[in-house]
């Protein structure tokens, strides 16, 4: 391929990763629960200048470490960010988007620069395209690669550093010494950047899924030497390990206990947060993932693990079944499952997608993609039919939203056209043609579904944010109970006593708001605080335990109302409860509080 071809496929896939990532990423609100913890932390540390400890709501976050929360940091820095950036979600999403985007060009680089077989006629700059493609239209890296988390970042170094790791061992000529392989080193940096980004988990992905491919090669010895794994191994830990070890010296135990304990050995020896899946759950999310080429990805995972050892510079399909093996097993085996889990193993899944496309996969393996294609077009165009069953307490209004306004139709004809395109291409590249209504369906029906969801979702939070700047009163305390959303602390920059909808949880708030301390709360007395700002769903306002406190109606919202609640009357009622045994519970240790 020429030089020109090269800036050619570079642009492509960067106008691509541009608009599926980074378009209008700030035209709606981040999505609660878990984005908004981040995305506060991280504001928080580019406003304190405490760049160590993640902090959130007044208290330490210590469940992943602080690589995603400087990145995000750093766009809370730029000037003027919360003018051009109101809702916050470039600033907390790009590190996402970015990351998500540099795997789509290593992706397509790797490609173009170690051509892997392919049938006569197939061009390598439209095989290395159709890869990062295959990547970004996953449905899994469609959503999280928008999100404010640490999920797309650690999935991206991971990736780069494997990428980068297999094209060390792709440079080598069959006579090579180990000594000769260059370039081992910028994996193993990389891997301790995601180690900084999620934690030790990247040190079992990456190093595991070497050993597999070396034993599958027949070759560990020398992968061992010539990447150098011992000092490697040390590398990555210099570059992870200062922030661990100062954390550590500085939190002391709290750290220990839920970053070690609780978020990396707890998760994946037992199950929290109510994560409980079966063990084949990870089946059923590679089904998912990679629809509607599937089939594809499984052809291609049978025909990488069937033939023999390959040459090193053409075993790049051999290396990603080793890969996304690994983290099938691995988490597997993990105790807490969540769909998030997978997105390490979609570039894996994109690599051999696009090579098993490339390669005459025949007619059955086109036939079931173009099928799954066809099934899914049919269930979105039937939509009107089966929708308006969808029914959810917290989108109030959902279904005749969304029907109204054709978007579900939209995104059928897309996948319509997407089943159909690739029969009209008689030669030529038709997992491109297959591709490209994937584009136009997450783009034009998919992220506009995505903004109506926030409009119904989000932003009446954002509304009720709003009103409490607007009414709260100097060290007026502010609670919210029944349905816990994350984004009323981020927008409303206020400490926010969080409860559920229990007898208990009355209990909890009162007390609380005598004795808890953290910062941005002080205990008081309800003397010298006499109101408590709460808000609340109108499911939990019409509890028992709730009705009759006279509250002050301050602003109605979608399904929160704010309150003004006279302290003596949450006191009174707090007592009755304790009487009949709901007694406060909030000083218990919790794994997770925010």
């Amino acid at each position: 391929m020429s030089l020109l071809g090269r800036h050619r496929l570079l642009l492509l896939c960067l106008g691509f990763g541009l608009a599926l990532f980074v378009w209008q990423l700030g035209s709606y609100g981040l999505v609660d629960e878990t984005p908004p913890l981040f995305a506060a932390s991280a504001r928080a540390m580019a406003e304190t200048g405490d760049w160590l400890t993640p902090r959130v709501n007044g208290l330490p976050r210590y469940d992943k470490p602080p690589l995603v929360y400087w990145l995000m940091a750093l766009g809370y820095l730029l000037p003027g960010q919360a003018r051009w950036d109101p809702l916050g979600t470039w600033a907390a999403c790009l590190p996402s988007a970015l990351a998500s985007m540099a795997v789509m060009l290593t992706l397509a680089l790797t490609l173009e620069r170690w051509p892997q077989p392919t049938s006569a006629g197939t061009g390598v700059r439209g095989v290395a395209l159709t890869a990062a493609l295959a990547f970004a239209l996953s449905p899994l890296n469609l959503l999280w690669g928008r999100m404010a988390v640490s999920d797309a970042l650690f999935s991206g170094l991971l990736s780069l550093s494997l990428l980068l790791f297999w094209r060390t061992q792709a440079r080598r000529r069959a006579t090579a010494t180990p000594g000769a392989w260059s370039g081992w080193w910028q994996g193993w940096l990389l891997l301790g950047l995601a180690v900084l980004a999620k934690g030790p988990v990247a040190l079992v992905l990456g190093p595991l899924t070497l050993l597999v491919f070396a034993l599958l090669q027949g070759e560990l010895g020398l992968q061992v030497r010539g990447l150098r794994a011992g000092v490697g191994a040390a590398l990555s830990l210099a570059v992870a390990a200062p922030w661990y070890a100062t954390e550590l010296v500085v939190e002391g135990k709290p750290f220990w206990d839920s970053f070690f304990g609780y978020h990396n050995l707890q998760r994946f020896s037992t199950v929290v947060n109510n994560h409980l899946q079966p063990w084949w759950f990870f089946g059923p999310i590679l089904v998912v993932a990679s629809l509607p080429a599937t089939p594809l990805l499984l052809l291609g995972l049978a025909r990488a693990l069937r033939r023999p050892a390959a040459a090193p510079a053409t075993s790049l399909a051999r290396f990603a079944a080793c890969w996304l093996l690994v983290v099938l097993a691995f988490f597997t085996l993990a105790a807490t499952k969540l769909p998030s889990y997978w997105i390490p193993a979609t570039p894996a899944a994109a690599l051999l997608i696009a090579t098993t496309a490339a390669q005459r996969p025949g007619r059955l393996a086109w036939g079931l993609t173009l099928a799954l294609a066809a099934l899914l077009a049919g269930a979105l165009l039937s939509s009107p039919l089966w929708f308006a069953a969808v029914n959810d307490p917290e989108l109030p209004g959902l279904a005749p939203r969304i029907l109204s306004s054709g978007l579900l139709i939209q995104a059928g004809l897309w996948l319509a056209l997407a089943a159909v395109l690739p029969l009209l291409v008689a030669a030529g590249n038709r997992l491109l043609a297959l591709q490209l209504p994937l584009m136009g369906f997450a783009l034009l029906a998919l992220l506009p579904l995505w903004s109506l969801g926030d409009s119904l979702r989000g932003a009446p939070v954002r509304q009720m944010a709003a009103a409490v700047v607007r009414h709260r009163r100097p060290q007026e305390s502010l609670a919210m109970v029944g349905v816990l959303k994350p984004s009323l602390h981020y927008y409303t920059r206020q400490v926010v006593l969080y409860e559920g909808n229990q007898p208990r949880n009355l209990a909890n708030l009162a007390e609380r708001l005598r004795l808890e301390r953290r910062r941005g709360q002080r205990p008081s007395s309800s003397t010298d605080d006499p109101t408590v700002l709460v808000v609340i769903d109108q499911r939990t306002a019409n509890l028992s335990h709730w009705l009759g406190l006279r509250p002050e109606l301050l602003q109605h919202n979608g399904i929160y109302q704010l309150w003004r609640l006279q302290r003596h009357a949450l006191d009174q009622r707090a007592a009755r409860l304790e009487r009949s045994g709901g007694s406060p519970d909030w000083q218990q240790p919790r794994a997770e509080r925010y």
